[in-house]
């Protein structure tokens, strides 16, 4: 199946930053030397330095349009932020796949993509519609109207909003519910809660809460234009350090590890990253705990109705890995040596099936999409994951179905490949 990203006007005028050496042309592996599990390693790590460099280059150009809403609070600067945090989504859910198998990235991503978050933490809320985690005492902590909080019985001074204070203010209290930073705390500050619950519609925040003197709604407008600078500051400066970790030619980074122990190795990370997103972090944390508990709560975009295409690109960045392919936010097309390959030279049918499987699996998060995206009676996630909405079950669990299906072959591939026991994350879920 055809990647489906096609560059936004605002991805094409990202693209622009981009450096001529960052385009790379389709590997061929007619015209080469048959794939290795080193050389396959390798490309890997090409794939996952282009990928954050696209994460990259999309959240500057956040940071930008969200500097352009706090200098100058019209209609068109926050929709234009909006846009450019939709933008910035495309790649870096794609990144995902990453995550599990290599320690690196895993540790890192909290700050970048927990969720769901108590937003109250951050900034006001509705009391009256505010669902926050049982007991969370940061959860109206409301850092955005205060100079220090007081969380759990420790006070805390907040009065100046820097990347390092917010970072450190993630999980305060020890909830995990307390996220400061990343991607979901500046979607809140964009979009403010979402009050619709089940019914059509997003976050609904007014331009006027960074608007100056008299016209500023809910108080604290500079506060909350300073927080906005702050987390998305950090939210640069921190993949500007992943970015690094994937470049080539440095001998200190972790491509550089990655890439000088066993290929096995690397394999396996590889293989039991595709497994653990597929299993039990999209198809349980994400799909399958919304969809039994019927909780707009837990979905993953709940302030910008996003969900649709957050799950979408997480399955995209699996079918990537697998193919050792990825779209690039300009258009070009990263390729080379994959698993695919390797899986083909002992077992084709094997190989084709789990394509097949992949293929299936994105076409079943692509009605998701398209359902959600309709331009009659559309259908976002949270309406989907509605008591008594069959048609949205069925949706749903079609997506969850399918990624189950694609991770017992992926299983199998890592049998072929010598892979005994790849064990992937099911998050506790029994499928």
């Amino acid at each position: 199946m055809k990647n489906l990203f096609r560059p936004t006007p605002l991805a094409m005028t990202i693209a622009a930053t981009l450096t001529a050496g960052c385009a790379s042309t389709p590997w061929s592996a007619e015209k080469s030397e048959p794939a290795t599990k080193a050389t396959v390693v390798q490309h890997y790590a090409d794939l996952a330095h282009a990928n954050y460099e696209d994460a990259l280059i999309t959240a500057r150009a956040l940071d930008e349009a969200t500097d352009r809403l706090i200098a100058n609070p019209t209609e068109a600067n926050l929709k234009a932020a909006k846009e450019a945090w939709l933008t910035a989504r495309v790649p870096y859910q794609q990144t995902e796949v990453f995550r599990f198998g290599n320690a690196i990235v895993d540790d890192w991503e909290g700050q970048l993509n927990a969720w769901p978050l108590d937003e109250g933490l951050i900034d006001y809320v509705k009391a009256d519609d505010y669902q926050h985690e049982l007991g969370n005492a940061g959860a109206t902590a409301n850092i955005i109207a205060n100079n220090s909080v007081n969380v759990g019985g420790e006070t805390l001074d907040v009065a100046n909003l820097t990347p390092q204070l917010l970072a450190d203010l993630n999980e305060v209290g020890g909830s995990e519910a307390n996220v400061a930073t990343g991607y979901h705390a500046v979607e809140f500050l964009l979009w403010g809660q979402d009050l619709h619950g089940f019914d059509t519609g997003a976050g609904e925040r007014p331009v006027t809460d960074y608007a100056r003197g008299a016209d500023c709604t809910n108080g604290n407008c500079e506060r909350r234009g300073e927080y906005l600078d702050a987390v998305t500051d950090l939210l640069v400066n921190d993949l500007e350090w992943m970015v690094a970790q994937w470049a080539p030619g440095s001998s200190d980074n972790y491509r550089a590890q990655l890439t000088a122990t066993d290929a096995n190795e690397g394999v396996q990370k590889m293989l039991f990253g595709m497994g653990s997103l597929s299993l039990g972090e999209l198809a349980g944390e994400r799909m399958k705990v919304a969809l039994e508990a019927n909780s707009y709560e837990d979905e993953h975009d709940c302030f910008s109705d996003n969900t649709h295409n957050s799950h979408y690109y997480n399955g995209q960045g699996i079918q990537n890995v697998y193919t050792g392919t990825y779209r690039r936010v300009d258009g070009s097309l990263v390729s080379g040596p994959s698993l695919s390959d390797l899986v083909e030279q002992t077992n084709p049918e094997l190989d084709a099936r789990l394509n097949a499987q992949l293929d299936a699996s994105m076409q079943a998060l692509g009605l998701m999409k398209a359902k959600a995206e309709a331009s009659q009676s559309p259908m976002p996630f949270d309406m989907m994951i509605a008591p008594g909405n069959a048609a949205g079950a069925k949706v749903v669990n079609g997506a969850i179905m399918a990624l189950v299906e694609q991770t017992g072959s992926i299983e199998q591939a890592a049998r072929q490949l010598g892979i005994e026991a790849l064990s992937p994350d099911d998050a506790g879920h029994a499928f």
